[in-house]
């Protein structure tokens, strides 16, 4: 029974008949509003979708818009247009379905009331930013009604046009009869009664009438659909004619139940063990006949049904009964904006025919004098209201109170995690949630934030707002501490140009993590600090400071090092060295090499200078002096510069006169007079003689070392220059020695009558086994004593060989 009786309720739901489909369009300047149809005629007790679609700037004046209302009205008060959905006389009937650049009105049983040019009107956050499509679309609800043109003719007739050229439905005594077309032939008698439809919406007939006079058999039902609440009760009424006199009659849910291959007859309520107890049947006049169901269950939701028999025939109708909707209360409070405030409207899942007595509550007291389904007042956030209907209360409607936010999952919240922000308040109407970050940035309309892998870029103050139609709140910040640990260290030094040496120069560290990192710093493989300083300082930097240096960051949750950054150090020359080759005495004829060295970064250039002298003598590191004769004795100095400054370093050079001159040179005697004593000679002759013998030991010396097989390397070349090179002897005779003023006079004398003689050889040329330049030298000394008288003058002696 429950499931014919819905889907008589579903039939009944939605007839529109639509005249004139042309769309309307109105705008400008990017603003506008298309209406799907321009006029509408629909039949009474249906249903009606009326849409339409617009459009506005997404931007003005460099300002974002948003569409803050959007709304149906038929009228005005006080010069602003009342929403379809506040109106009293739409209680419970109306409906928006709206996108986001479209809405749709739906109104349920339709009454001939609701015919009316409908508009609608969409205000946004731009200044002045408020649209209303004109001109409307004209809504005509119209009934349908047979007439009789003349005898048998009929026509099925309505207030306004339906398009689409529909088929109709007739009905003869509640039993279907031919015809397809809006008028209707036939053999009719005193007893017949006529209805008609439109196709495929049977559940809208018009009323029954008589074709002859008005005492014909008919059934005509007060509501063709009835709402009432579980465990109330209802009475469900219709008027009925008989032609003759009726036997029996009696209400019904049905007028024959199949069950395997026969029909079943109706069944009288008042005997059926469904409703044992709680149906009765009476009239109050003749006539009406009255159904009353007390304590009304949900299954009890269908369509009842009228019969009535005579001796002769009995009323068994095709025609649809009234629909009853058995529904729990549901009553609530909707939060309807307009320009002059909030409307609160108060709902129910059905509304009681010819009952629309309503109770309100401010924060649980009885507002007096307020009976209407909508309440428009100043509302506080801090009040709640509620509605009452029928004693079923709803319950209260408020502001959002200070939402609340919690972090899943609790603790310390990782880098690549997944992590919610979850959003709630206490209201009881539909509410908003939206997520803001550092008191700017709009995240998001949901209750829950999500991050599925958050991030460090994520950290940051976290709140929410929760808002309804009654008001605003916003909940505490929330502080996201994203951790993770050190990423990529980074070395980098200051300041970012040369480093001199004496200069300040600090190293920093940088590495992002979180929390705050220890630095442990390096130079080579030396630890050098170790702390939570991100820094090294020198405070006056040293040459012996250069070098490689990076560090490492660490906290608990991971480390990292950086990549080695070479310290470069630059400094003036420090003072100079100068060394001199051949390190020996340095004699006439010689070669010498003067090398300064000098520690400077960047390397020193080197430029050598005579005292005395205006002009360089050499640059270069190393300062060569070929065939060296007595006149290069003097003081040289070396001067070291680079761009960071400049530094020289003295020294003194003495070239000694040669020694050689032995085969070639002369002999040299000094006396105080010049005369040679008769002592002397015989010592010259012996020291003569010994000349000699070394010049004969020497030249001996030469042939056999000529003899020698030459080192691997040396030519035929070397040998013939080697013969070439001379030997060079000298022989100084000195007598004229001062006195020793600390010893005896004997002592004096003793020493006075002893003279010595040393000989050098030195060869220029090299030996065999030696490199090229260096020289071979041999000495020999030669001692002579000669007899003197005490405090003679001394002599001096020359002798050239």
């Amino acid at each position: 029974m429950t499931g014919a009786a819905m889907s008589l309720t579903a039939a009944a739901s939605g007839f529109v008949v639509l005249l004139l489909t042309v769309p309307v369009v109105h705008g400008q300047d990017g603003w506008g509003a298309t209406y799907s149809l321009r006029k509408i005629c629909a039949l009474k007790g249906s249903t009606v979708e009326i849409r339409c679609s617009y459009r506005y700037p997404p931007r003005v004046n460099g300002h974002e818009t948003t569409v803050e209302r959007r709304f149906w009205f038929t009228k005005f008060q006080d010069e602003e247009p009342v929403d379809v959905r506040t109106d009293s006389a739409y209680a419970g009937r109306v409906q928006y379905h709206c996108g986001e650049n479209d809405c749709t009105l739906t109104i349920r049983d339709l009454r001939e009331s609701d015919s009316a040019q409908y508009k609608f009107m969409f205000i946004t956050n731009q200044p002045g930013g408020a649209f209303t499509g004109s001109p409307g679309v004209t809504l005509s609800v119209t009934g349908l009604q047979v007439k009789v043109i003349y005898s048998p003719r009929l026509k099925c007739s309505s207030s306004c046009d339906l398009t689409n050229h529909p088929s109709y439905i007739w009905y003869k005594n509640g039993q279907k009869t031919g015809g397809k077309t809006k008028y209707h032939s036939g053999y009719f008698y005193d007893e017949d009664s006529v209805s008609c439809a439109v196709e495929g919406h049977e559940d809208l007939p018009s009323p029954s009438v008589c074709v002859y006079g008005d005492s014909c058999n008919r059934v005509t039902y007060t509501d063709r659909s009835i709402c009432a609440f579980k465990g109330s009760s209802v009475d469900i009424s219709c008027s009925y004619n008989s032609y003759r006199s009726v036997t029996s009659k009696f209400w019904f849910t049905a007028e024959c139940y199949r069950s395997g291959s026969y029909c079943r007859q109706p069944v009288d309520l008042s005997e059926d063990s469904l409703y044992a107890g709680r149906v009765q049947v009476f009239e109050t006049t003749t006539g009406r006949s009255t159904l009353r169901i007390n304590d009304l269950r949900e299954s009890d939701s269908a369509q009842y049904r009228f019969k009535f028999k005579t001796y002769w025939s009995e009323w068994q109708s095709g025609l649809p009964g009234t629909t009853l909707t058995v529904t729990e209360p549901r009553v609530q409070v909707e939060v309807i904006w307009s320009s002059t405030g909030p409307t609160l409207v108060c709902h129910s899942s059905c509304l009681l025919p010819g009952r629309s007595s309503f109770v309100w509550y401010e924060n649980g007291n009885i507002i007096q004098g307020e009976t209407s389904h909508s309440l428009r007042r100043l509302i506080d956030p801090e009040d709640s209201f509620s509605c009452a209907y029928e004693g079923y209360r709803s319950p209260p409607v408020y502001a959002p109170r200070v939402p609340t936010v919690w972090v899943s999952p609790p603790g310390d919240i990782m880098k690549n995690s997944s992590v919610t922000l979850s959003c709630s308040s206490d209201a009881n109407s539909p509410t908003v949630y939206t997520w803001y970050k550092n008191n700017q940035s709009l995240l998001r309309k949901e209750p829950q934030l999500v991050f599925s892998s958050i991030q460090s870029s994520d950290s940051g103050q976290y709140y929410c707002t929760a808002e309804n139609d009654l008001g605003r709140r916003t909940s505490n910040s929330t502080f996201i501490n994203v951790k993770y640990g050190p990423q990529t260290s980074t070395l980098s030094v200051s300041p970012s140009g040369e480093i001199v040496e004496g200069s300040s120069v600090t190293l920093t560290c940088s590495s992002d993590a979180n929390p705050a990192a220890d630095y442990t710093w390096y130079k080579e493989n030396q630890t050098l600090l170790q702390g939570p300083e991100d820094i090294y300082h020198f405070s006056s930097i040293r040459s012996e400071d250069r070098g490689t240096y990076y560090c490492r960051s660490v906290n608990q949750h991971g480390r990292s090092v950086s990549s080695p950054l070479f310290i470069e150090v630059y400094y003036a020359p420090k003072l100079p060295s100068v060394s001199v080759s051949p390190s020996a005495e340095i004699m006439e004829g010689s070669s010498v090499n003067l090398t300064c060295s000098s520690d400077a970064n960047p390397a020193a250039n080197y430029t050598w200078y005579k005292e005395d002298e205006d002009s360089a003598k050499a640059s270069g590191q190393i300062f060569t002096i070929t065939n060296i004769r007595a006149e290069h004795s003097g003081s040289y100095y070396c001067e070291a510069q680079n761009s960071r400054g400049r530094n020289n370093s003295t020294f003194h050079l003495t070239v000694r006169a040669s020694k050689s001159r032995l085969c070639t040179s002369h002999l040299h005697l000094k006396g105080a007079a010049g005369s040679v004593k008769s002592a002397a000679a015989g010592s010259v002759a012996v020291i003569f003689l010994a000349l000699i013998f070394l010049c004969a030991f020497v030249l001996f010396r030469r042939k056999k070392i000529l003899k020698q097989p030459p080192e691997p390397g040396e030519g035929p070349d070397n040998t013939a220059q080697q013969q070439d090179e001379l030997f060079y002897a000298s022989v100084s005779f000195s007598t004229n020695r001062q006195p020793n003023r600390h010893k005896t006079g004997e002592e004096e004398e003793d020493e006075e009558g002893v003279e010595y003689t040393v000989v050098n050889v030195k060869s220029a040329t090299a030996t065999p086994g030696l490199r090229r330049g260096e020289a071979v030298e041999d000495s020999f000394a030669l001692y002579s004593t000669v007899s003197k008288k005490r405090r003679e003058s001394a002599q001096q002696q020359s002798v050239s060989l």
